[in-house]
C-alpha cells in the first residue's frame, strides 16, 4: 500500500509505521529529559516524538549536519531537544487548564 507524500513521492506504509515507532522513542527521550510528572498521554507523546523528529532534521538539514557519516549524533540531539521543549510546553498548559 502507498500513501503519496511531499512533492508527490509514495511513502510506504512501513515507512508510516517506522515514524511512529521513531516517534515513540524521540518522545519518550524528550519526556526523560524534561524534570518532573507529565500528564500526557502515549499517543500525545508518539505526535510530539515525530514533529520534533521531523523538526529536528530540518534544522540539522538547514545546518548542515543531517548526512554525516556514521550515525549523526547532532540531529538526534536536535530532535531530543524540540521532543523536550514540546514536551514540557504542552506539560505546562494541561497544567494551567486544570488548574483552572
Amino acid at each position: 500500500m502507498l500513501v503519496v507524500g511531499e512533492r508527490g513521492r509514495a511513502v510506504e506504509i512501513t515507512g508510516l509505521i517506522s515514524a511512529i515507532i521513531f516517534g515513540a522513542v524521540i518522545g519518550g527521550l524528550g519526556r526523560a529529559v524534561v524534570p518532573g510528572r507529565h500528564q500526557l498521554s502515549l499517543v500525545v507523546t508518539i505526535l510530539v516524538g515525530i514533529v520534533a523528529a521531523v523538526a529536528g532534521t530540518g534544522v540539522a538539514g538547514l545546518i548542515g549536519v543531517a548526512d554525516t557519516s556514521g550515525i549523526d549524533w547532532t540531529e538526534i540531539a536536535l530532535q531530543v531537544i524540540f521532543a523536550g521543549g514540546g514536551v514540557s510546553l504542552l506539560a505546562r498548559s494541561r497544567q494551567h487548564t486544570n488548574a483552572k
